[in-house]
């Protein structure tokens, strides 16, 4: 028997298509991200499911050799809170192990909130990139879309609507004129959609944000601005080289000011501060 993932609503329970609901009826286990989420929708869809396993990050390697060993013998439905399971959640973990266990999988078409955030953004789509949700720091986040950008095309990401305002903030300083879009919840009564440079997109948000968060970034041509932060971030190194700060408090001083990663900002000192003596050497 297979080990099936269903896609639930991201926000619309319209949107649940008729084949999850046969395979959530049929089911001999379903497997939930949350299983408060997943009953509030077997609720609504009244359905009533014989067993409703718990499947998260902090429990998947202690609860899936149980998951693989029932979907021999009986149909399980794997679902997350919303959308594509194993898209952001670590739905996919399973899918491998499965693999390798021999298991059959299925996966049905349903919603999935980056493909649709990508199409409504209207940036090209000749070229699309998934990227998930940007890293915590402000400096990882930097140094992340200064990575993605290079790649010239639209990328699609997610974001706590915590964090949304100061992630923008971070594009901003990384490529201003950027064009993004953003999206807040999804597919619910209170969908709204901002356009904009980061910093006017920002504004618009409205304030506490609330509620699940998407966004896309427009192909950009990033190698210009590359080259003026590597020589504004040489430059930097430069000057704390010559005030006499050793190479390893250089790094960690422009680390914490958003200048980027730790371990390169160690790398790229040392090797300016090897060039700074290779001249005196010679002489």
């Amino acid at each position: 028997m297979p080990l099936i993932f269903v896609p639930t609503p991201l926000g619309n329970l319209r949107d649940v298509t008729l084949r999850a609901i046969d395979v959530l009826r049929q089911a001999e286990i379903v497997v939930a991200e949350d299983t408060r989420v997943a009953r509030r929708l077997l609720r609504a869809l009244e359905i009533d499911v014989r067993a409703l396993w718990s499947y998260r990050e902090q429990n998947a390697a202690r609860v899936t050799p149980g998951i693989l060993e029932r979907a021999r013998t009986g149909i399980v439905a794997v679902t997350t809170d919303a959308g594509m399971p194993g898209i952001s959640d670590p739905g996919s973990d399973l899918v491998a192990a499965a693999r390798l266990a021999g298991v059959p999988i299925d996966v049905l078409p349903g919603p999935s909130a980056a493909t649709s955030v990508a199409l409504l953004s209207g940036f090209s789509l000749r070229r699309f990139a998934f990227e998930g949700f940007p890293p915590r720091a402000a400096s990882a986040r930097r140094a992340r879309f200064a990575s993605a950008l290079q790649s010239n095309a639209t990328s699609i990401w997610y974001e706590s609507p915590q964090r949304i305002r100061a992630t923008l903030a971070d594009l901003a300083a990384v490529a201003a004129d950027a064009q993004v879009f953003v999206v807040r919840e999804y597919t619910k009564l209170h969908e709204q959609h901002y356009w904009g440079t980061p910093e006017s997109v920002a504004a618009q948000i409205p304030y506490p944000p609330r509620g699940e968060v998407a966004f896309a970034i427009a192909p950009y041509q990033i190698a210009a601005v590359v080259r003026d932060r590597d020589e504004e971030v040489g430059d930097a190194i430069d000057a704390l080289l010559e005030s006499g700060r050793r190479v390893g408090d250089v790094a960690k001083e422009l680390a914490a000011h958003g200048f980027g990663d730790r371990r390169q900002l160690y790398a790229a000192a040392a090797a300016r501060k090897a060039a700074q003596k290779a001249p005196q050497k010679q002489q």
